[in-house]
């Protein structure tokens, strides 16, 4: 006869239940710590050290402290900083006092740097490597440590590895990598694993800017904020002078919001950026004109004079000054000059007939304004002191470059036969 399992028997069995349930998650709670001890952090950090790099190091080095990480790896490549060099010492003191071993690598694409500000960071981690060919120094030292040398000058990784001011040298990250495993740094034996490969329980977190933060800091650079601040100028130029629907205008302000960021990181010199400014107005005046004068002259010594004078402690390259020289010469003098022309181009055989033809005020014009003359938009003044009103009919009585010189249908020209 089958036995009913009795009440004992259900209660030892819901025990052993319990029981197992119990040991599962011990393990699986010990198979979670196993695995955050065997994780290394990877932060990149490229470009200028500004205030997006330098909060990417600090969170990354939170971060690494609050998952009991083997390491922290900062593959550095930068020329120097935005920020002050108290905040660089800041950063560096962080790095020093992190409970977690932080070895920094100069390398990546390219030949590789850790110049300026960027060696005080460098020579702040507890073990430091570069790839041949890199270039260190001309930066202070990090806080408490003697000076080596550096301070105004730099030389070779290869040279710095010998006169052991960086520990090793590695062609890759994976190397240097190789290189830091079996280390004990801080008291933390830093075991990635030996031989062929690393731990197969060994988890690489790999961090750098996200895709907006990057986008700023690439604004930050001074090539860029300086192109993107003549860029703006010079679509904001284009949209009054062609009249158009605000595409231009739209666009230059989005240019110009990216260079306002971009400089303001920057230490940018304020004179500067007023001189570039008045030179693409120059600019604008002569264009006005329909042909170079004076201001083109003017504007070309002021876009000089601003462009190698815009940043205090970073220049914009030369090269790409001397490319955006010609770019904006060659849209100012020739480029918007035809632009304007076909813009506001009749279907009329030349602008000397337009004298005399009606027309009428798009805008108002005091003194300057906006008409219509056989259906096309053109930049307008008035040669009288009364201004003119939005509707009203105006006669065109010169032309003075691609400006009309027009008066109101009353008590205008008695010879225009209109």
């Amino acid at each position: 006869m089958r036995r009913r399992p009795t009440i004992a028997t259900a209660t030892r069995g819901l025990c052993a239940f319990l029981v197992l349930g119990a040991l599962v998650v011990m393990s699986s709670g010990t198979a979670s710590a196993a695995s955050t001890s065997a994780n290394v952090d990877i932060v990149k950090v490229t470009g200028l050290i500004d205030p997006l790099n330098a909060n990417l190091v600090a969170r990354s080095l939170v971060g690494a402290a609050h998952q009991h990480a083997l390491a922290l790896v900062i593959q550095l490549n930068s020329t120097g900083a935005t920020i002050s060099p108290t905040s660089i010492d800041r950063l560096a003191g962080q790095i020093m006092r992190s409970p977690v071993p932080v070895a920094i690598w100069v390398g990546g694409s390219g030949r590789s740097r850790a110049e300026g500000l960027a060696f005080t960071l460098l020579r702040s981690g507890d073990y430091t490597g570069e790839a041949p060919g890199s270039r260190v120094g001309g930066g202070p030292p990090p806080p408490g440590q003697q000076p080596d040398g550096l301070e105004h000058r730099t030389m070779s990784g290869d040279d710095a590895v010998d006169a052991h001011i960086i520990t090793t040298s590695d062609p890759t990250l994976v190397d240097f990598l190789g290189d830091l495993s079996g280390k004990t740094i801080k008291g933390t034996d830093v075991d990635l694993g030996s031989g062929h490969g690393f731990r197969k329980d060994l988890n690489f977190d790999f961090s750098q800017l996200s895709v907006i933060p990057k986008l700023l800091h690439t604004a930050a650079s001074p090539d860029v904020a300086f192109v993107m601040l003549l860029i703006a100028l010079s679509l904001v130029v284009f949209e009054f002078f062609t009249a158009g629907v605000g595409v231009a205008a739209g666009t230059g302000i989005l240019f110009g919001l990216m260079a306002a960021y971009g400089l303001g990181v920057l230490p940018t010199r304020p004179y500067a950026v007023v001189l570039l400014a008045l030179s693409v107005l120059a600019f604008g005046i002569d264009i006005q004109a329909g042909a170079p004068r004076f201001w083109t002259a003017a504007g070309a010594i002021a876009y000089l004079v601003g462009a190698l004078e815009l940043y205090d402690g970073h220049a914009v390259a030369l090269w790409v000054v001397v490319v955006m020289g010609l770019l904006l010469g060659l849209l100012m003098i020739n480029g918007m000059p035809a632009m304007v022309r076909t813009r506001f181009s009749t279907p009329t055989i030349g602008r000397q007939s337009l004298i005399g033809t009606m027309g009428l005020a798009l805008s108002e014009v005091d003194p300057d304004g906006t008409v219509r003359i056989n259906g096309a938009p053109w930049r307008a003044r008035t040669n009288r002191a009364t201004p003119i009103r939005a509707g009203d009919v105006i006669r065109v009585v010169a032309i003075d470059g691609l400006l009309l010189e027009v008066e109101p249908e009353t008590g205008g020209a008695k010879d225009a036969h209109h």
